[in-house]
């Protein structure tokens, strides 16, 4: 079947719906679903394990955000198909989340701390550096025309594993893309949950700041905000190191997609965008 087929197909509707594809998204296809008065968001995809994406996990991290009031409720799942409340609202982009800043920190570090007290079955840890290593054997496995410089990131990774310790753990999002965050005028709200696991908090604010376009100032005042203390050239350190990571990652997940991905996007585009952010931000190290 295809995506409106499989739709069409749910077993929730119980009047006749208006299926509208939902713009955006790099590894799920999204659709707004009318259904009378109601509107739901229908997510389509299976697990991925070249990413270590299992929907399992990501049913029950929704159920958890919802509970602590960050996500929207999850209606409905079934293999491969996920329904979720319709929240009335504008996706961010770069700038609307470096302009929301004083309203996203307060949501991450709810999410941070309160996500596992919600939590039901096995959690999942999102090992960045661990990822790495994942993907650094499938790119050489599927013979990646990228293979030539996978050691050199391998002994880069070792290198930034160093510098980040030691760590806090916390339950992280681990996709803080600026399409993740919804503003309904009044609050800030939080989507795409397949990558959530227990993970340094300083990835998610690194991945912010990187996915997001900060400069070096609004990095300091994320870092402050986040922390509520005056930071020092050790958190600097630290903070500098996760954050180049989680480039580092991006752009391995982007070597990765390039071979297994069947959705229409740029992923050779974006991992070059990403490999450059990545060289850069480890040059300034």
């Amino acid at each position: 079947m295809n995506s409106i087929e499989i739709i069409k197909s749910l077993p929730i509707w119980k009047k006749d719906i208006l299926i509208s594809p939902l713009e955006g998204g790099i590894t799920n296809l999204n659709f707004i679903v009318n259904h009378g008065q109601d509107k739901l968001v229908v997510r389509l995809g299976q697990d991925i394990p070249e990413h270590l994406v299992f929907r399992s996990n990501e049913i029950n991290v929704s159920k958890a955000a919802y509970e602590i009031g960050v996500s929207p409720k999850l209606i409905h799942n079934e293999k491969g198909v996920l329904v979720l409340e319709y929240i009335e609202s504008q996706t961010l982009d770069a700038l609307g989340v470096q302009n929301n800043l004083k309203r996203i920190i307060p949501v991450v570090k709810k999410i941070h701390n309160e996500i596992p007290n919600a939590l039901l079955g096995l959690p999942a840890i999102f090992w960045v550096f661990y990822v790495i290593k994942y993907y650094a054997n499938f790119l050489k496995s599927n013979k990646s025309n990228h293979v030539g410089i996978i050691d050199d990131l391998l002994g880069k990774s070792t290198i930034l594993e160093k510098l980040s310790s030691p760590r806090q753990i916390v339950f992280g999002h681990n996709d803080f893309l600026a399409a993740n965050f919804l503003d309904d005028g009044s609050k800030i709200w939080v989507v795409d949950w397949e990558y959530g696991g227990f993970n340094d908090p300083l990835f998610d604010i690194g991945g912010l700041a990187s996915n997001n376009d900060f400069n070096p100032d609004l990095e300091v005042e994320a870092l402050e905000m986040y922390y509520e203390k005056q930071i020092n050239k050790d958190d600097l350190i630290k903070y500098n190191a996760m954050k180049t990571a989680s480039l580092l990652r991006e752009t391995m997940w982007s070597m990765v997609s390039e071979l297994t991905s069947k959705l229409e996007f740029n992923y050779g585009e974006y991992t070059q965008e990403n490999l450059i952010k990545f060289t850069q931000a480890y040059e300034a190290l």
